[in-house]
């Protein structure tokens, strides 16, 4: 990578701003002999978020960052500020930013009482911001074994330390889960937690660059990080909290919170490239054969990811043509979209940014500027585009988003889609993997703000391709949005920056391998897109590319993929007709299909839970996968290697304590038991023998791939929130087409102490909404459950809050016991109880009308 860095050393305060003493802000100007003009400024902006940039005429901000800039806003907190000729000291609440400017600007972040005595930020002295070649580097201190985190996603582990990283999103098939970088997202986030607090730095600028994390150090400037923009200045937040949740907070109230995603989402989605790539049989008619076969095999499943053979040319060039149909393959699209839907599964279609020159409407796009242009021909740029089978390419261009013509042509073929019967969009394909910086980019979109610092810089590089990533994610979601105002969209996305999840509520891991090890690095993945605020995030159940998964495999990686947010099952497996493929089906080895089936079914009772996890998600930004140090940051043991690295054990919300196994033929799971106070209760095996755990150990329990699966352990003192193990028709759908069973019960699954909890309360809270509305006219309800406990019986009480207007259209409630549990459930307040059932388990059930 090209370098050519210049560290301004004289600066001072800026004439033009003056230097306040009582406000939380500095003005900076740095002039040398071989350079002027460049300004440093830092202000707090939040209690605990700091803005500042590093710009000159040269190097101006982010024409598009993909954040916006927020509004000061301290109110209620004490600021007390201190000056001198050459620093600044803002006393926040309890963070402390010191700004001095001796050299070149140098911030430090601290907390107080912080028993450490360290800073939890501090610039590298003498080479903290620095102008390089056409972009700029910013140089801090590294913190030696802690935990770093974020970066949207990147190979496992998941502790990013002594790593570099490229910031940037490519088409990275088939890839390496610990080795390959970069993978689909560019999202310039990196979160450095320890036990005695956390601080993020948050680049919002869409250019690429690099990220190092100690893994470069100098003798003279000792351990660092580097984060390094290939073009424009600097904007970067800094974020301050005690724990981890506070970051991911504070990143939230930045970039926006998770979006709504509709219930059915939260269900299986079954996928496979071969299903639309069939002539013989009609790909519509296996599609229909497809739905058939689930309901044979008692499987539920709500979705299909219907890949991109449907716009396959009938006639040569056989290449993918989007917002087309292949009508040898699906003759009738919108009679074969009604006849899916009416067996319960809804239709994702895929669609890609790019027009290759075959595309009948190419000439179009070109002639309208909706495509970029390449300065050097002055014409449309072309480039190699993904067009038939695996590794097959066309010319063509990418749709530039920037322009008007671009954004309203893909705007009406995705609305067309879903007037035609499509219920969700799979942006695929859209890292822009472009070949040249320098093209140029139409800029008259009119939802785009061209500052006039851009008015004359067009070039792809500058404005950052992952911009149109977000643009393409606004297209598709506001398409949806407008043919059907009243439900929340439902656009996948495979690439993403941070303003994409603005607009794409759901994302995964892209086309990973098959193998033990993909599936146990997907788990660091997926902690960190968490934090990341990709909440409804997963991976391709089995493995996209490589071989088929064994049966031991495919049933452990099923066990796994169903304590996730987002549960799917596509893939693409190269064989002898590179065109086509194999798929993965869940009865594809008869002998493990009950195991597959029982899987699948208890993901469709956790539901209430997983999809409460999503509603606390989009209203705290809490994500539903969690680190599992998350709220226990006291444990000493969590800020161990084996931990920090995130792959083998996590948080599925406050409940539920997840592990694995990733090994064939393994018998057992080793699973850390965090603790956080002497108050905790400890943990419930919700697999056989059922025994009660300690916390603050490490456990070895039984794990039969064919028996009770991977550990998975309940916290005493939690519940989780169950419905049917079926596909059901969520409350706010007005037609019932596929002839749903209603959303009618609900059951908790309680985690007591073992013996009296002496007169101590525990307590679950739980929300439901309508699962379709649209932020505007969503109504969330709230449900809680308390219990207390002695040697014979368990003290319940139930709160409903439903005054937001949402009735949920369950009236009792089962609570149900551990296994081997046989005290007795009483209602505190002498509602009536009915007697006990058991279920298959042996499990004691009491219903509480």
């Amino acid at each position: 990578m090209h370098q050519k860095e210049t560290i301004l050393s004289h600066w001072e305060c800026d004439p033009a701003q003056g230097q306040l003493s009582n406000e939380p802000n500095v003005s900076l100007r740095g002039d040398d002999q071989a350079h002027t003009g460049f300004s440093f400024t830092f202000e707090a902006v939040r209690k605990n978020i700091f803005r500042t940039t590093f710009t000159s005429e040269s190097h101006p901000l982010p024409p598009h960052p993909s954040s916006a800039k927020i509004a000061t806003d301290l109110t209620g907190t004490s600021v007390l500020v201190t000056s001198s000729d050459k620093a600044k000291e803002i006393q926040i609440g309890e963070v402390r930013a010191t700004v001095d400017w001796n050299s070149n600007p140098h911030v430090s972040i601290s907390l107080a009482n912080d028993p450490s005595g360290q800073a939890l930020h501090s610039d590298l002295p003498g080479r903290s911001y620095v102008a390089d070649g056409t972009g700029v580097a910013h140089y801090s201190r590294y913190k030696r074994d802690s935990l770093y985190i974020g970066l949207g996603e990147k190979a496992a582990p998941m502790n990013l330390s002594g790593r570099r990283f490229q910031l940037a999103a490519t088409d990275s098939f088939g890839y390496d889960v610990y080795r390959t970088d970069p993978l689909y997202k560019h999202i310039p986030l990196l979160i450095n937690a320890t036990p005695n607090g956390c601080v993020a730095l948050f680049s919002a600028s869409q250019a690429r660059g690099e990220y190092t994390v100690g893994c470069e150090m100098d003798g003279m400037w000792g351990f660092y990080k580097a984060y390094r923009q290939s073009y424009g200045g600097l904007e970067e937040y800094i974020l301050v909290g005690r724990t981890l949740k506070d970051i991911v907070k504070a990143y939230a109230d930045l970039v926006g919170y998770p979006l709504l995603v509709p219930r059915w989402a939260f269900g299986y989605l079954a996928g496979g490239m071969k299903y639309s790539m069939l002539d013989e049989p009609r790909a519509s008619n296996a599609l229909l054969d497809l739905a058939r076969k689930l309901k044979h095999h008692d499987i539920p499943c709500s979705a299909y990811q219907m890949a991109s053979g449907y716009t396959i040319s009938e006639i040569p060039p056989k290449t993918r043509n989007v917002f087309t149909w292949n009508y040898h393959r699906f003759p009738d699209p919108e009679r074969f979209i009604s006849q899916f839907r009416q067996q319960g599964l809804r239709l994702v279609a895929n669609v890609k940014p790019y027009i290759l020159a075959s595309h009948p409407e190419y000439e179009k796009l070109k002639a309208t500027n909706g495509l970029f242009q390449d300065p050097s021909t002055n014409t449309t740029a072309v480039t190699h585009l993904w067009s038939a089978g695996g590794g097959e390419s066309d010319v063509g261009g990418h749709i530039d988003f920037t322009s008007e013509a671009g954004f309203k042509w893909w705007y009406e073929g995705v609305k067309k889609l879903r007037k035609q019967g499509i219920e969700g969009i799979w942006n695929d394909n859209n890292e822009y993997t472009i070949t040249d910086d320098n093209w140029e980019c139409g800029l008259d979109n009119q939802l785009l703000q061209v500052p006039q610092t851009h008015e004359k810089s067009r070039q792809v590089g500058v404005w950052g391709r992952s911009l149109h990533t977000e643009l393409h994610g606004r297209a598709s979601h506001d398409a949806l949005l407008d043919a059907s105002p009243n439900e929340r969209p439902f656009v996948l996305t495979r690439s993403a920056t941070a303003g994409t999840m603005r607009y794409a509520c759901s994302t995964w891991s892209g086309d990973n391998v098959t193998s033990w090890a993909g599936m146990k690095g997907a788990n660091a993945l997926s902690l960190t897109a968490g934090m990341c605020l990709m909440q409804c995030y997963g991976h391709d159940i089995g493995g996209f590319e490589g071989p088929q998964p064994s049966p031991e495999l495919l049933v452990r990686w099923v066990q796994q993929g169903i304590y996730s947010p987002r549960f799917a099952i596509n893939c693409f497996k190269t064989g002898s007709d590179n065109n086509v493929g194999e798929v993965i089906e869940p009865w594809m080895y008869p002998s493990v299909t009950p195991l597959i089936r029982k899987a699948i079914k208890r993901r469709y009772a956790m539901i209430p839970y997983l999809y409460s996890l999503m509603l606390e998600g989009h209203l705290e930004s809490t994500p539903p996968q969690r680190w599992t140090g998350w709220g226990y940051e006291s444990d000493s043991e969590v800020w161990t290697p084996e931990i920090m690295d995130g792959e083998s054990q996590y948080w599925l919300g406050e409940s539920l304590l997840i592990g694995g196994v990733f090994q064939p033929g393994a018998r057992e799971g080793r699973v850390y038991l965090p603790k956080a106070s002497e108050d905790d209760e400890g943990y419930i095996n919700l697999n056989a023998p059922y025994q009660y755990l300690a916390g603050g150990q490490w456990a070895t329990l039984d794990a039969e791939w064919h028996g009770s699966g991977i550990p998975v352990l309940g916290r005493v003192g939690k519940g989780l929130p169950i419905g049917k193990d079926a596909q059901v028709l969520s409350a706010g759908e007005v037609q019932n087409v596929a002839s749903l069973p209603l959303d009618d019960y609900r059951g908790i699954e309680i985690f007591p102490p073992q013996g009296s909890s002496n007169g101590k309360w525990f307590d679950t809270t739980w929300h439901e909404d309508d699962g379709v509305s649209i932020v505007e006219k969503n109504k969330i309800s709230t449900f809680t459950i308390t219990y207390s406990t002695t040697e014979e019986d368990i003290k319940v009480k139930f709160f409903r809050q439903e005054e937001s207007g949402f009735i949920a259209p369950w009236a009792d409630l089962d609570i149900i016991l551990p296994v081997g549990d046989q005290r007795q459930v009483i209602a505190a307040d002498n509602r009536k109880m009915e007697q006990p059932i058991l279920d298959e388990k042996g499990r004691r059930h009491f219903q509480l009308h």
